[in-house]
């Protein structure tokens, strides 16, 4: 109402301070619920992340009523209305005190949380370079503008200066475009200000690790690495669960001889200085040992003689094979693809008639033949007689090696 009443879009902007102010009480609500919650079955985690979406929500309004008011500002310079005095200095000073009351005599966790953890603001910066020249001068008062002042009461101090030298600019000069410039101030530090909170609140929603601690992790990863038993570290993932709570979940492969339950106590023992809702998933080494019950092996295999038969694989269908040559009946078929120098193209087939003795061990039938029937096959080797190079299975025959062209045992 009383914004209407002065035409002030410089006091428009400071009353929406306002009422960010009342949304930061609402979320200290929220937190002091969220301490009297416990986990449920559908909240495991809790309710912390009630306080991580209020805080979001109230700074992102906040930049919706300034980035209004920088609209609202972009048109007034086009035809600047006639501005009411009136009420401006008291609806100024009215609304510093409802705003330092409503942050300086409640302790607003989040709020208090996310204005330390979050970076710092561009009019903080200005002002801490401004505090340290002051603090030169006089070092008493480091304890109150060093190292960075609360963000809240500093832009609450600095729109109402703003508002202060618009009064006076519009009562001594009748200079009305500066309530304009100070609306676009207040916007733009109003802006400034909650942008940070924004993006760190954002970022918790979003489950990130926060960079301040990737550090600590690392080096309590590494220690946990070289526990007795432990193998791999894998699959780690960290985050926000609220406001200086950090949650995590990780998997530890371990060793066959190695005790689960001790393995999982200490590492548990490490990650709980840092990460206060921890899961540790402990399984062991999945390698397994090759058994000679895995290969399959026949029965006959175990208990072979010396007249045992190996089956071998066919080699084509039964239809397309020659009884006397074991050879494929069709030779026109094409050689299989990169196969140089195959024996079955080059050599001509050995063929054993049905009366000679057939090899040993391929599924032939073997025996002894008469001896002249051997010779007679032309089995001799060339040049020193027909039958040298032969054993035989029978007992008459002069010398197990043979015998000369004179009749005579060699030696």
């Amino acid at each position: 109402m009383w914004c209407s009443s002065t035409n002030s879009i410089a006091l428009t902007a400071y009353t929406y301070l306002t009422i960010f102010d009342l949304f930061s009480l609402v979320t200290c609500l929220i937190s002091y619920w969220v301490m009297m919650k416990k986990p449920s079955p559908v909240y495991s985690f809790g309710f912390e992340r009630f306080e991580v979406l209020a805080v979001f929500a109230s700074t992102v309004l906040a930049q919706l009523g300034a980035l209004f008011i920088l609209k609202e500002s972009a048109e007034r310079f086009l035809e600047q209305p006639e501005i009411h005095t009136g009420r401006l200095l008291v609806g100024t000073f009215v609304a510093l005190f409802f705003n330092l009351f409503t942050m300086l005599s409640i302790r607003n966790k989040p709020f208090a949380y996310v204005s330390e953890a979050a970076s710092t603001s561009w009019l903080q910066e200005h002002v801490a370079d401004l505090s340290r020249s002051i603090c030169g001068i006089i070092p008493g008062l480091s304890s109150i503008f060093l190292p960075r002042m609360n963000p809240f009461v500093l832009i609450d101090i600095a729109g109402a200066l703003a508002l202060c030298i618009t009064y006076m600019l519009i009562e001594i000069n009748n200079y009305f475009a500066v309530d304009t410039a100070s609306a676009i101030a207040i916007a733009l530090m109003t802006f400034g200000t909650m942008y940070p909170m924004s993006v760190y609140s954002g970022k918790v929603l979003l489950q990130t690790t926060p960079p301040h601690v990737i550090g600590q992790l690392d080096k309590l990863l590494r220690e946990v690495s070289t526990l007795d038993g432990v193998l791999e570290v894998r699959n780690e993932h960290f985050w926000t669960l609220g406001f200086g709570t950090l949650a995590g979940s990780v998997h530890v492969r371990i060793r066959r001889d190695a005790n689960e339950q001790m393995v999982l106590a200490h590492v548990t023992n490490r990650l709980y200085t840092l990460v206060s809702t921890l899961t540790v998933q402990i399984f062991k080494d999945d390698w397994i040992r090759p058994t000679l019950s895995s290969v399959p092996i026949a029965n006959n295999i175990l208990n072979l003689s010396d007249h045992h038969i190996i089956p071998m694989p066919p080699l084509k269908a039964a239809e397309n094979l020659n009884l006397v040559t074991s050879t494929p009946a069709k030779p026109s078929s094409p050689p299989p693809e990169f196969s140089f120098d195959t024996p079955g193209k080059n050599v001509s087939p050995v063929i054993l008639l049905n009366t000679q003795t057939r090899p040993y061990g391929l599924g032939f039938s073997h025996g002894s033949a008469a001896y002249s029937s051997v010779l007679s096959q032309g089995f001799g080797i060339p040049g020193t007689g027909a039958t040298q190079g032969f054993r035989t299975g029978f007992t008459d025959v002069p010398s197990r090696y043979g015998t000369n062209t004179r009749g005579q045992p060699r030696p």
